[in-house]
């Protein structure tokens, strides 16, 4: 089965961390969005991923194919690129892949995490929708649904229709027959919101085709778009993981956290709810409830809701900071 993630999308709102790395590609508690989201399929598919398909951006470089095939080698899976040169909506992202788009596909949205403690099974459908009952469903695209079919999709309902949200998560038996009604889209310019092509427009032609749809529910659905959401889901992932970690020269660590390999932390207070990546030095500082990413040095400072990038230098810093990657950053 092939899984297609498309990604090429560029992520402003986790700006600065975005300007040089992809969304999906930032790290929670150790392991990339996507990662997670590839390890998610593994535990609670009934079918086994052969392939991913990655959807990217015209600018993304050698780097980010290079980390994509060693995620993909680690699942055992071969890694494809496709590039979406202009982003005119989910549809045409899709569509990008039109190639990949045979036999069965799961395709995935890579801006949030999703996990379920239930098996989920694709047999007896031409579609499985993931969804989550959420409690203001007129902030989504919802599914109507009977028992464990779905009979319809409203985007953003203005009357309580359904409380199941479309959380960006699809399966379909016979890719081709969604590629049909995309390029029926495109053929004949239909466009949703933003004059975009909308994926849950192919949707509806395919159950009105008569296709069967099932439905399939999370038991927790994390969002990682912003600053602040990568923040939240970070602490929630921490508070359910149990990452170990040794112990550090007059420091002390509130738990839950995350420390990667080759951390250093000297005369610190860390915790709780920080992720630092691995080969970080942090001395003299106290940090809380942030994300520090790989090789960053921070010195003297005093943080909580900071997201901190790659290869940075910190010193004499307090309040929430957000700085990018190779960034140099110290008090007057």
């Amino acid at each position: 089965m092939k899984l297609i993630i498309p990604m090429a999308g560029r992520g402003t709102r986790v700006r600065p961390h975005s300007h040089t790395t992809p969304k999906p590609l930032l790290p929670v508690a150790g392991t990339m969005i996507i990662e997670r989201i590839v390890e998610t399929f593994a535990k609670t598919l009934d079918r086994t991923i052969t392939e991913i398909v990655y959807i990217l951006g015209p600018d993304f470089g050698r780097q980010i194919q290079t980390t994509l095939t060693e995620m993909s080698d680690r699942h055992r899976a071969k890694a494809t690129f496709r590039v979406q040169e202009t982003a005119l909506g989910t549809a045409h992202a899709v569509a990008c892949a039109a190639e990949d788009l045979e036999g069965e596909v799961i395709i995935v949205f890579a801006d949030t995490l999703f996990d379920s403690k239930a098996k989920v099974s694709v047999e007896d459908a031409d579609s499985v929708i993931w969804l989550k009952e959420v409690d203001d469903p007129s902030r989504f695209g919802v599914a109507v649904h009977e028992g464990d079919t779905i009979t319809g999709f409203v985007e953003k309902p203005s009357e309580p229709i359904s409380n199941l949200a479309i959380i960006g998560v699809y399966y379909f038996r016979e890719g081709k027959d969604l590629m049909k009604e995309i390029q029926y889209l495109l053929d004949h310019d239909i466009t949703g919101h933003g004059r975009e092509y909308q994926l849950t427009d192919a949707l509806d032609r395919l159950l009105k085709d008569g296709k069967v749809f099932k439905k399939a529910t999370v038991d927790e659905w994390l969002d990682c778009g912003t600053l602040a959401a990568w923040l939240d889901t970070s602490s929630v992932i921490l508070e359910k993981e149990s990452h170990s970690y040794p112990e550090f020269e007059n420091s002390t660590i509130h738990p839950p956290v995350f420390i990667g390999k080759g951390v250093s932390v000297i005369g610190s207070e860390i915790g709780p709810n920080v992720s630092i990546e691995s080969g970080s030095e942090i001395m003299n500082s106290k940090i809380s409830h942030s994300i520090i990413q790989q090789n960053a040095v921070i010195k003297e400072c005093a943080f909580s809701r900071s997201t901190i990038g790659a290869d940075t230098e910190t010193e004499g810093i307090t309040g929430e900071i957000h700085i990018g990657d190779h960034s140099v950053i110290r008090s007057s």
